[in-house]
């Protein structure tokens, strides 16, 4: 138990520090000295700094998915409204001052030139469990082949990270919202039709 407890210790103090600093910013000596144990005990519970990146995603995967889910389950109105609604979500998020875009995004920006990394595996997985939600979402409201539309709804999520993390400003999620709104719409009237 104590070492499930040093491991998710570890694991937290890793994510406060790299989701604000990043991952190559951070030293390992940085992440053991938050979680308040030795370097040499934060490589017993994690064989590389990579291991540890990777822990770091999975550990903001669960709860980044969650906020989505929470985000669609409190909106009102039709299934386009509902989508559009997790764009103003973010865009709320965005205006807070600890607020650093996408932690999946921001790790595959760092590790770009190493495809096969255990992070960027972490993120591609996460970033496939959004899309495959999206398209249950969009298939429960009866939007006939969901899976595209499903897709271009992510490419906006993603796309509105990255331009807000550039200008710093979330008015670019609520254009992004306007978007999906229109495919969406578009895709409710065809599958009515």
């Amino acid at each position: 138990m104590a070492e499930l407890e040093t491991r998710e210790k570890i694991v937290a103090a890793a994510n406060r520090l790299f989701y604000r600093e990043g991952i190559r910013a951070v030293s390992v000596d940085a992440v053991a000295a938050e979680a308040g144990i030795t370097k040499r005990s934060l490589y017993y519970h994690f064989r590389s700094k990579d291991d540890l990146v990777a822990a770091y995603l999975a550990y903001r995967d669960q709860p980044s998915l969650g906020a989505f889910r929470q985000w669609f389950e409190k909106s009102h109105g039709n299934i386009e409204d509902r989508i559009a609604s997790l764009f103003e979500s973010l865009a709320v998020k965005a205006t807070s001052p600890k607020w650093k875009g996408c932690g999946f995004l921001r790790t595959s920006v760092e590790l770009a030139s190493m495809p096969g990394h255990p992070a960027i595996v972490t993120g591609i997985a996460h970033k496939k469990r959004l899309e495959a939600w999206l398209e249950s979402v969009l298939a429960d409201a009866g939007i006939s082949e969901p899976a595209p539309l499903a897709r271009q709804i992510r490419l906006l999520i993603d796309g509105s990270f990255a331009v807000v993390m550039l200008h710093r400003d979330p008015a670019y999620m609520r254009d992004a919202a306007d978007a999906a709104r229109s495919l969406v719409a578009t895709a409710a009237r065809n599958a009515s039709a």
